[in-house]
């Protein structure tokens, strides 16, 4: 999956972004507002980690800016503010989840994953479409119970469109969110990436459809007997 992580203390962002590439996932990192606020009205993101202490203003601020322009896209928010009514504002104008710095990484990353299940409409640490389960603790694939092997890259496709069930999503949204801005500029490893990814979850119940001109859409396959 593609994250936005705003923070500005270097050593503590290349940390999470070090947990999170290791977990299969694209990182993009910014350490001030106004380079926040560009990148998430141009980029669709599936979950912003963003501090609260910014060089030129407030994560609260962005968060608030957000929301007012219906960008719904998950936010968890950082900060070493530690009063009860700071959580409660984070919470109130819009933010999913929030930690008080110093912070676990690993709790971090099981709070991701508890925002991403929710956001998905599940509570388990997997996710979903008729007999194929992905575990995206442990990263594996499960069709009618038997176990796929599937590459990093592959795995964060699958994930995308689990996330993402019926939406539709264009090539170059999807090329972002898996090599990142600064990754592969080919269309076409989308076009390989998904034809791979077809073949190793063969007889699923996820259907990923082609739509010319428009990009792809998974959907749960409905069966004459079901």
């Amino acid at each position: 999956m593609r994250f936005l992580l705003v923070e500005d203390t270097q050593d503590v962002a290349e940390a999470i972004r070090d947990r999170f590439v290791r977990g299969g996932h694209v990182i993009d990192i910014v350490g001030h507002v106004a380079d926040a606020e560009q990148l998430s009205a141009f980029n669709m993101y599936d979950l912003v980690i963003l501090d609260v202490n910014l060089p030129d203003g407030s994560g609260f601020d962005l968060l608030k800016r957000l929301r007012l322009a219906k960008n719904t896209v998950p936010v968890l928010v950082l900060t070493a503010r530690l009063a009860v009514d700071d959580k409660i504002s984070a919470l109130d104008i819009g933010a999913d989840d929030y930690m008080v710095k110093p912070f676990d990484l690993g709790e971090l990353e099981a709070r991701v994953r508890a925002i991403i299940r929710r956001r998905a409409g599940g509570n388990q640490s997997f996710l979903e479409a008729g007999n194929l389960t992905f575990d995206m603790v442990e990263r594996r694939t499960l069709v009618a119970g038997e176990e796929r092997e599937l590459t990093r890259r592959e795995q964060m496709l699958l994930e995308i469109f689990l996330t993402n069930s019926g939406r539709v999503l264009e090539k170059e949204d999807l090329l972002v969110r898996l090599f990142g801005l600064n990754g592969d500029s080919n269309p076409n490893a989308v076009e390989v990436y998904v034809g791979r990814l077809r073949r190793k979850i063969e007889g699923s119940d996820l259907d990923i459809r082609t739509l010319r001109g428009l990009g792809y859409q998974a959907r749960l396959t409905v069966r004459p007997d079901s």
